[in-house]
């Protein structure tokens, strides 16, 4: 997919538009749009001659058209100038700033997600986060590109934002220092006999680093397995997203776009060349993995190449293509909704992993008790879902770490990633380990058993679909006589 068209695209298809409307009859329907065009230019003109300072027209209309996208969904915008270069600098990979995704929601700014080693990520910044201040000056109901450029500015002058936290009685400031953000994209490093991929963004160099930086690791190491960590990411590039899930596929359909009309569909496939050559792969999710995150891992999980072990992922399963509009402007507009290569759309709905572990018994407990759960569906102008699917409500978790795991200096979704690895990528084994009974959400259930549930649901349904009641579970499988204590993962560098 292209990621820019042409301004030249934009006007020759705004000029056939104008061509097709000269021939129609007096009562076209789309004479109402021109009535409506008329309103626009009635109520500028009333305010041009009556609002109580002058206006800049420019802004206004400007305003008009990034209000009538944004309108659409939460990812179509209107890009002026400068917001245009920012986007194209963060697609390269390289932009001044913090170090955030943020989105605008009820006036407010949301983060998306703080990449890894900037500013906000070392400051402790997490998604879901709310900015609702710069330098004690609010900034509800301020335009998302007008907040994002405040947050900007030159290397070494500091910032302090406000933030609102779910789970938090009081608003806090937070102080940051401004860098210059050089995004590198992919890390990795050996847990034990397993590698580990952390991707934190897909720019246009995502691909290429994730290929090489797993090539070096395996010429330096034996690997038994591989832990692919796409928590907190928000996504980015299609095609770099096609590119990393093409490394661990030996062919097949990545992934599908489809657009308004039925027959509008592009599909992505893989190539011959699986890296790992078939060694067990673990994808790490949660709630801050988005979009190209979501296609890598819908990709492998149902093409069963890999286990999926974390918190169900964002559910934004859309496309958007940049337009070039000239001048240094441009328009973000959803064009498709994408499909993973069973056919699901995961629109709202998310990723769900099939090992539902989360980080902390805090997150657990919001998952739990809480109606607000950070996601697409969470948005009021989302695309719609599937029909008649719906993002699963609030619910115990499965499994949360033990009384006496340290979780600040411990990481627990991804021991349990290689607990897993351990199984061979066996999901079952590892959801029955004699560990699991600390590691279940409820102290009285039964090791493996609501795995052995969810597993024995999904075959009633796809037996009988009216009959949904799972049966009596059966015995979790009986893991080895003798297993290996869970791999500890090595301390982050700050």
């Amino acid at each position: 997919m292209k990621k820019f068209l042409t301004g030249g695209v934009a006007a020759l298809a705004l000029g056939v538009g104008a061509m097709a409307y000269a021939n129609q009859p007096v009562f076209s329907p789309k004479s109402d749009t021109y009535e409506m065009l008329e309103l626009f230019g009635d109520v500028l003109a009333l305010v041009q001659q009556n609002y109580v300072v002058e206006t800049d027209d420019k802004k206004l209309i400007e305003a008009a058209l990034e209000g009538m996208l944004s309108s659409l969904d939460p990812h179509s915008n209107y890009l002026p100038a400068e917001d245009f270069t920012d986007l194209k600098e963060k697609t390269r990979g390289s932009y001044g700033g913090l170090g955030l995704e943020v989105q605008s929601e009820d006036g407010a700014v949301k983060v998306v997600t703080p990449m890894d080693d900037t500013p906000a990520s070392k400051a402790g910044i997490m998604s879901g986060d709310y900015i609702t201040a710069i330098n004690g000056t609010s900034i509800l109901g301020q335009r998302l590109n007008d907040a994002v450029s405040q947050m900007k500015g030159e290397p070494k002058t500091d910032i302090t934002i406000t933030i609102v936290r779910e789970g938090r009685d009081e608003p806090f400031d937070v102080t940051l220092t401004r860098e210059i953000i050089n995004v590198k994209s992919v890390k990795a490093r050996m847990e034990g006999d397993f590698g580990y991929l952390r991707i934190s963004s897909f720019n246009e160099n995502t691909a290429k680093e994730a290929r090489d930086a797993l090539t070096e690791l395996k010429a330096k190491h034996k690997l038994k397995g591989l832990v692919l960590d796409l928590r907190n990411n928000p996504g980015g590039l299609l095609d770099q997203s096609v590119g990393v899930a093409d490394m661990f596929l030996e062919g097949g359909e990545v992934v599908s776009q489809r657009g308004r009309d039925t027959s509008d569909i592009v599909r992505y496939h893989a190539k011959k060349g699986d890296m790992m050559k078939g060694l067990p792969i673990v994808v790490l999710t949660n709630p801050g993995s988005a979009s190209a995150a979501e296609i890598v891992a819908g990709a492998l999980q149902d093409q069963k190449r890999a286990s999926i072990v974390g918190l169900t992922t964002f559910g934004k399963g859309s496309v958007q293509s940049v337009m070039d509009l000239g001048e240094g402007r441009a328009v973000k507009l959803t064009i498709a909704r994408y499909f993973t290569p069973s056919g699901r759309s995961i629109q709202k709905t998310g990723i769900e992993p099939d090992l539902e572990v989360a980080q902390t018994k805090e997150q657990a407990k919001i998952i739990a008790s809480s109606a607000f759960q950070y996601s697409e569906a969470a948005y009021k102008n989302a695309l719609d879902a599937d029909e008649g699917k719906a993002r699963r409500e609030k619910h115990e978790v499965s499994e949360v770490p033990p009384e006496d795991y340290d979780t600040k200096a411990g990481d627990f979704q991804l021991a349990r990633a290689l607990d897993v690895l351990g199984y061979n990528g066996d999901v079952k084994m590892a959801a029955a380990h004699p560990r699991g009974k600390a590691y279940a959400a409820a102290a009285d259930a039964k090791p493996g058993s609501r795995f052995e549930k969810k597993m024995q649901a999904k075959a009633a349904a796809a037996k009988d679909p009216v009959k949904t009641t799972p049966a009596t579970p059966a015995a979790p499988a009986k893991p080895p006589e003798t297993p290996a204590e869970p791999a500890k993962p090595a301390t982050p560098k700050p």
